[in-house]
């Protein structure tokens, strides 16, 4: 059941960001939430490092929508076990510099009492820093 339930509020937050609405995803996440991006990212890319609390993470997407245009975006496989769920996909997406990238992704959610409370992001960071590197 507790599986079932986080999936289900990871998928809405996906279908939210799909959507533009940030608000929504938003309202997914714990008050106190702890947001990494892409592990291994340089200070080059915008999105790089861990933001902490709600504020933070809307800023986070501000910067997404202002540094990232995707192209394809496509969470495809979701595991749950437990407070996890793990969301496996490919994007790909182009940066203001004109340069692109294309990686597979692992999504790393933590959920406490149905919110996320910790997010983490495996890719291949070696592409998405070429693609913001002057």
């Amino acid at each position: 059941m507790e599986d079932a339930r986080n999936t289900k509020v990871v998928q809405e937050a996906y279908a939210a960001f799909s959507r533009g609405d940030i608000q929504t995803l938003l309202s997914k996440l714990a008050d106190d939430i702890v947001w990494t991006g892409v592990y291994g990212a340089g200070s080059q890319v915008p999105t790089a490092g861990e933001r902490r609390g709600k504020a933070a993470v809307a800023e986070f997407f501000k910067q997404v929508g202002e540094s990232v245009n995707f192209s394809r975006f496509e969470p495809n496989e979701f595991i749950a076990a437990g407070d996890k769920v793990v969301a496996l996909g490919h994007y790909t997406a182009t940066t203001p510099i004109k340069k692109s990238f294309d990686s597979d992704f692992a999504m790393v959610f933590t959920l406490r009492n149905g919110q996320v409370t910790r997010f983490q992001e495996f890719c291949n960071s070696a592409a998405i820093n070429a693609a913001y590197a002057a």
